[in-house]
């Protein structure tokens, strides 16, 4: 998850047939680098990316909330997908303990069937040290900071910053 996260590889998500996060009203970031993503959308379901700098865009979702690049409920540009659907992982979101809000139901379902093994104890140090880092963001972290981050935003932070939280011997 981390790797993933740093942009070092793409996410090894087992979603078995899943697309929860196609079908949630989610707008998916393209960076001006990803030319080959790119030349497989058209760009009239391109927009500009608020708040970034020039070139980069965002995929819409079409009337029911799906990503328009879903075809009979498979992903018709999986191998040249954005960056952002190579890297999402929804299983952050059980490994923060980070809620996901009600208008991603399809996500928070997927998300509840996640189970996480600890084969050692740095593992579980690891795990719960993500967990303290998600609780501090959501009840340290000012409020304001806090209500602009979205789940995900959150999640995120809490993997990045983890290792702060870890439990000193």
């Amino acid at each position: 998850m981390q790797a993933a996260i740093r942009g070092e590889r793409a996410a090894d998500v087992p979603c078995g047939g899943c697309t929860a996060c196609c079908t949630a009203s989610q707008f998916v970031h393209i960076g001006p680098d990803e030319t080959d993503t790119l030349a497989h959308i058209p760009v009239e379901l391109l927009f500009p990316a608020p708040r970034l700098p020039a070139g980069h865009v965002v995929l819409g979702y079409d009337e029911r909330g799906h990503c328009p690049m879903l075809v009979d409920n498979k992903c018709s540009i999986y191998d040249h997908r954005p960056r952002t659907c190579r890297t999402y992982d929804c299983r952050v979101f059980a490994a923060t303990g980070v809620e996901v809000d009600h208008a991603h139901d399809l996500i928070a379902q997927q998300v509840r069937r996640w189970k996480f093994a600890f084969p050692t104890a740095t593992d579980q140090a690891d795990h719960d040290a993500v967990r303290s880092a998600a609780r501090y963001l959501d009840e340290r972290v000012a409020p304001t900071a806090s209500e602009s981050m979205t789940p995900t935003q959150r999640a995120v932070r809490a993997v990045e910053t983890h290792a702060g939280f870890l439990a000193c011997d």
